[in-house]
């Protein structure tokens, strides 16, 4: 509990410590507003978007737009990775078929692809859900091959010995040896599919703090740039630590010997 204080109070001394230097660099004069916002600005800014909403839309309506698209590709991502990884993981044929075609298109940026899911799709939400599903699928599936990969040959053979089938050592050897892995492929793949979201909301977007911030951009808006980045900072965070919370509910045998 002492250590969990501890840091507790690093975190808020950090956070502190970050906004404190914010207002001294802003105070002092030395870069204009529309290279770093004064706190002052924006706050007022969101206080403004609040009120009045931002290009026809309220703030609520851009973050929930966002939300939805993040979170059904990512409920996607995870229905057809977490399977496809462990399979590959425990099925080396599978493994051949399928590494092949995410290791090309993994390295590269969501927009070297964007153009063309905007071809095959279309403009409206399927090309955009497409983008985010495509930045996610990978790095679950890394982590769950990779989890599968590392369990220890003693651990099924014991469990061939004791008499268990393939499908008993899957679900009962395999699966909770890879769950550290997973957990770990889905955090990573949270914050890939957020840092895409920006690109996924490039076109034909009229909604959304991923649009709102390339929006505000393109007027030189750094109040507005800032305000978005700190709520897709502040949602992500929440969105992470709901995983981890889940994590050590179902994982709740990790770090302990």
């Amino acid at each position: 509990m002492k250590s969990k204080s501890t840091e507790r109070k690093l975190t808020i001394a950090t956070v502190v410590i970050i906004f404190a230097a914010w207002i001294a660099v802003t105070n002092i004069g030395s870069f204009s507003e529309t290279i770093i916002p004064s706190p002052q600005s924006v706050i007022q800014a969101f206080v403004k978007i609040v009120r009045d909403g931002y290009k026809g839309n309220t703030l609520i309506t851009h973050i929930a737009t966002s939300m939805r698209r993040l979170i059904i590709a990512y409920a996607l991502v995870v229905v057809t990775a977490v399977p496809l990884g462990l399979l590959s993981g425990y099925n080396s044929k599978v493994r051949a078929v399928l590494e092949t075609i995410i290791e090309f298109y993994r390295p590269l940026p969501p927009l070297a692809y964007y153009t063309i899911l905007v071809l095959w799709m279309g403009i409206d939400e399927s090309s955009k859900l497409a983008l985010l599903y495509l930045a996610g699928f990978a790095p679950i599936y890394i982590a769950c091959v990779s989890g599968v990969m590392r369990i220890r040959a003693d651990y099924i053979n014991g469990a061939y010995t004791l008499g268990a089938n393939k499908r008993q050592i899957f679900f009962y050897v395999i699966f909770p040896a890879a769950l550290t892995d997973i957990f770990t492929g889905l955090r990573t793949a949270l914050g890939v599919e957020y840092t895409t979201l920006v690109a996924a909301e490039m076109v034909a977007a009229t909604a959304g703090m991923g649009w709102l911030v390339l929006d505000a951009s393109n007027y030189l808006r750094s109040d507005i740039v800032f305000m978005g980045v700190i709520i897709m900072g502040i949602t992500g965070i929440l969105l992470d630590k709901i995983i981890r919370i889940l994590e050590n509910r179902i994982v709740h045998w990790k770090g302990k010997a």
